[in-house]
């Protein structure tokens, strides 16, 4: 009958329970084994681009070159800045009370974390974790670092496509074109499908699900809180845009040092694309898939294959770089700031 589906086998385990165990098991196969694959896929995407790169164009000549990558990497400390701005505005939209010093050691931290670390905790969930022991309620700690991505990733797409219509000869680019615009729609979608499911989603009796279900209770009060106060969303919106247009900028100024003859509209394109495909989780850091989506965004306007790993591993350079000050803010940080991170369950 029916009711079979609940029937122990020999062992005294249901079907259902045995099921459950299986895919249990089968995650934390993945868990263990991804990271090892990632490095494999990393070294050999590094293997490739050293092949692939001329490193005396790696190297920008002459002092006029060096000083405009030392004013890339000032811009570029500059965006990190504004990203925990970003940040600070989005936990005024959840209630939460946070010294801007804290929240900057934090940042840098992260990003050190992310970078130089052989962690499988990320920047992102060692900086909740970080937060929630600073401020009461772990779960608006989560959501704030969650809802401050989410602006993050809005903002990408509408700055490249903005650069698309100020410069219609970027959309006859062929394959490059279509990458972009496919990026930004599958992008936008994304979100779009992440808010609904967000405000749709029921509670489960699960414990791990009940804890999943009160972080998506504390994104969803940060997305009213955002939403309901004008005031707030054109900040963290206007936060956003500035952070990412100080990338480009960054971006543009290594492009100058590298002698490339791009126009601002290009980079103001391609830039951002390729700040989204690079967060695939395929290779640390990014590394390969930035160097390689350069290389198919900037070909068909002369950049040669070189140049744009050139310029790839040059924006990755600059962003290792800052995150060092990471380490700094690790070591002098209070130990209430920087407590062993967790991952929130």
């Amino acid at each position: 009958m029916a009711g079979g589906l609940g029937v122990s086998g020999p062992d005294g385990v249901s079907p259902r329970q045995r099921g459950r165990s299986d895919g249990r098991a089968r995650s934390s196969g993945f868990k263990f084994y991804w990271p090892k694959i990632r490095i494999v896929i990393s070294i050999a995407m590094l293997l490739l681009v050293v092949h692939r790169v001329k490193w005396a164009s790696l190297i920008p000549q002459g002092r006029a070159a060096i000083k405009l990558l030392i004013f890339a990497a000032v811009i570029a400390f500059v965006g990190i800045l504004l990203s925990v701005l970003r940040w600070q505005r989005v936990l005024s939209a959840l209630g939460m009370k946070s010294r801007p010093l804290s929240l900057v050691r934090m940042y840098f931290a992260s990003l050190f974390v992310s970078n130089f670390l052989p962690s499988t905790i990320g920047g992102d969930i060692a900086r909740a974790s970080w937060l929630s022991r600073l401020v009461p309620g772990s779960d608006d700690a989560v959501a704030s670092v969650v809802l401050e991505r989410f602006s993050g990733w809005f903002v990408l797409p509408v700055i490249t496509i903005t650069g698309l219509l100020l410069n219609p000869q970027l959309l006859r680019l062929g394959p490059a074109s279509r990458l972009a615009v496919a990026v930004c729609v599958v992008t936008l979608i994304a979100l779009v499908g992440a808010v609904f499911l967000a405000f749709r989603s029921a509670p489960s009796n699960s414990n791990s699900e009940r804890a999943v279900r009160r972080y998506i209770e504390s994104i969803r009060s940060g997305l009213f809180g955002i939403v309901a106060s004008p005031r707030l969303l054109v900040e963290v919106l206007a936060v956003s845009f500035a952070y990412q247009l100080v990338v480009v900028a960054s971006a543009v100024e290594i492009s100058h040092a590298l002698s490339l003859s791009l126009s601002w509209t290009v980079l103001l394109a391609f830039v951002p694309a390729v700040a989204i495909l690079q967060v695939v989780p395929v290779t640390f850091g990014g590394l390969g898939i930035r160097e390689g989506a350069f290389i198919l965004f900037l070909r068909p306007l002369g950049v040669s294959t070189s140049q744009a790993i050139a310029l790839g591993l040059l924006v990755y350079g600059i962003n290792l770089a800052l995150s060092l000050f990471g380490a700094f803010a690790l070591a002098v940080g209070h130990k209430r700031d920087f407590a062993k991170p967790s991952v929130p369950v």
